[in-house]
């Protein structure tokens, strides 16, 4: 049987595209369609679907409104958004995956765009990545920043040691990382770098977010940037993020090789990268995510450094793909739900 699909956006000629993209391969139909999300919201009270394209500016109710009544009475449903690249709407999106939405689509900037294979791929990729799985669990609400409390720490005071935290995570990981990151200590005694699969253009939009919302430094790392402790790198969409040596520290570099298996930024790239690097012990992370991205280079990265290895358990995980490809290859130290994983880097890493 064919996977259930509903489109919401308020351009028929985009619908239409969107609809016969689907409609194209033999896993998927779009079986209905809506202009606003006001539509969308009656539908989803008595239809259930395999997955929901959402647009975000739409009339009458937009995609954040829709995200929010889903999220209010307790409809389970996934939801992928298809967003266009300006500056309001990447940060637009960026709450609508606090909401709930597990994924995002760069929507092409004209009808020749929506026609070509490339929006194709992206497009039924990313269905095939969040329909994948029978169920794909909710992460419920970070909490807002007035309601955070300081993570009671027993963890060790800074040493001498050069320590790296090297964290990768895919579908879910937006919302999943406002459970870790504005929980870390500001003073944490080592940098953090950092690979979530995202589009072009959406990265900077979730580092100014995670910034927001966090004690800890956070920001979207740049080229021949010199790492420094106490500051979460991310990797830009569409860039591979390395680690080399500069001097007596270490620096960013953003490259922009082919992408490997569609992912470009890659974290098997960025693990791979730093077994040249002169860090004492690498504690590297993995959650939420569709796929292995990571096991390659945690496996080639423990051959040469001290490596300790956090994982999110499968409970916790929006998809357990990336943390269940490395507990099935023997190098996870420690599985960890989502809201223990801060502690446990804290733990591992310490604070100066």
């Amino acid at each position: 049987m064919k996977k259930k699909i509903l489109v919401v956006d308020d351009s028929a000629l985009m619908r239409r595209v969107i609809c016969d993209i689907i409609n194209s391969d033999d896993i998927f139909q779009a079986t209905d369609v809506c202009r606003d999300g006001l539509e969308a919201y009656d539908r989803l009270k008595s239809t259930k679907y395999d997955a929901v394209l959402l647009d975000v500016n739409m009339p009458r109710m937009d995609g954040l409104q829709l995200l929010e009544k889903i999220q209010q009475e307790g409809i389970k449903t996934r939801v992928i958004m298809v967003s266009s690249l300006t500056a309001k709407d990447t940060k637009t999106t960026m709450l609508a995956m606090e909401l709930g939405a597990v994924d995002i689509v760069t929507k092409p900037g004209n009808i020749i765009e929506a026609k070509g294979e490339d929006f194709r791929g992206q497009l039924l990729g990313v269905l095939k990545a969040v329909t994948a799985y029978q169920q794909v669990r909710r992460i419920s609400p970070a909490r807002s920043p007035k309601e955070r409390q300081p993570v009671v720490s027993n963890v060790h005071r800074g040493s001498p040691y050069k320590k790296l935290v090297a964290l990768a995570c895919s579908t879910g990981g937006p919302k999943a990382l406002q459970s870790v990151i504005p929980f870390l200590d500001k003073e944490l005694d080592a940098p953090m770098v950092l690979v979530q699969h995202m589009p072009v253009g959406f990265t900077k939009s979730m580092a100014d977010r995670l910034n927001e919302l966090s004690r800890i430094r956070v920001k979207e790392a740049e080229d021949n940037e010199i790492l420094q402790k106490g500051t979460v790198y991310v990797a830009p969409g569409g860039k591979h993020l390395k680690v080399q040596r500069a001097g007596e520290g270490h620096k960013i570099v953003l490259g922009n090789e082919p992408a490997v298996g569609g992912l470009r930024p890659c974290a098997d790239i960025m693990y791979e990268s730093l077994r040249e690097c002169s860090f004492d012990e690498i504690t590297c992370v993995v959650l939420t995510g569709m796929g292995a991205d990571g096991k390659k280079g945690i496996l080639s990265l423990r051959d040469k450094v001290p490596v300790y290895v956090i994982s999110q358990d499968a409970a916790s995980c929006v998809v357990y793909g990336m943390p269940k490809a490395i507990a099935e290859a023997g190098v996870v130290d420690q599985v960890v739900p989502l809201d223990a994983v801060a502690q446990s880097i804290m733990k591992n890493v310490g604070v100066r």
